[in-house]
């Protein structure tokens, strides 16, 4: 199974589109929110299911701030993060999603991309397909694969 997990593009769908162009198929594309009424785009040009959350400019959006899917053997909690004060760090974030029995939690807001592997639960953030603000102030974007064991990995790729 191939997920294409993205947050924060702000209505500009551009590398996003380019995005799928070069990763190909995939068999599901999660939004972390900030996607500003740019859902039907989204999912019209994935050709797979498509899970959103709410963001903190979703303003007059009806998504849902936060949402648990099964994927593969894994619970995984998604959410924009920003209720969650993010922008101090993902603890708290973390936090919940062990308490609320998530192996993998999923979030955005930051702009900053997060592969954060620990024993209590997986934290990932891809970071922005539109505004950037790790260093290398590249579009990124994460692939979530599940071999034929059903372990999760994941790869942080940038747009070129």
């Amino acid at each position: 199974m191939k997920v294409l997990i993205i947050s924060d593009t702000h209505r500009k769908n551009d590398n996003y589109l380019r995005v799928l162009r070069k990763i190909g198929k995939v068999d599901l594309v999660i939004h972390l929110g900030d996607v500003e009424g740019s859902e039907y785009t989204i999912q019209e040009a994935a050709g797979c299911p498509v899970e959103f959350v709410a963001g903190n400019n979703d303003f007059f959006s009806d998504l849902p701030s936060e949402k648990t899917l099964q994927i593969g053997r894994y619970r995984v909690m998604i959410t924009h993060g920003h209720r969650y004060y993010i922008g101090m760090g993902n603890e708290m974030l973390k936090k919940e999603a062990v308490a609320q029995g998530a192996d993998i939690v999923m979030y955005g807001h930051t702009h900053r991309p997060v592969i954060d592997i620990s024993n209590d639960v997986i934290a990932i953030n891809p970071g922005s397909l539109s505004y950037p603000r790790q260093e290398n102030r590249k579009p990124s974007y994460i692939i979530m694969e599940l071999d034929g064991n059903g372990e999760a990995h994941f790869q942080l790729q940038f747009v070129d």
